[in-house]
């Protein structure tokens, strides 16, 4: 049986919470910024959680984290 390797692409988008689910960086930060209101930019610098009805998946590609 092959090695399980953690999907690299992955390691650097996704972060595991202490009760299992995972949060990502949401898209919309990194160009035209001038018409954003500073509201929305604030807010978008949060961190989003992950549906749980994709936890499954991203399971399988962070074996190790």
């Amino acid at each position: 049986m092959p090695k399980q390797k953690t999907h690299s692409g992955a390691a650097k988008r996704f972060k595991k919470t202490a009760s299992g689910g995972y949060k990502h960086k949401q898209s919309h930060l990194r160009h035209i910024l001038t018409k954003k209101s500073s509201k929305r930019k604030r807010q978008l610098g949060d961190l989003a959680m992950i549906k749980s009805c994709d936890n499954r998946s991203i399971n399988r590609m962070l074996p190790f984290v």
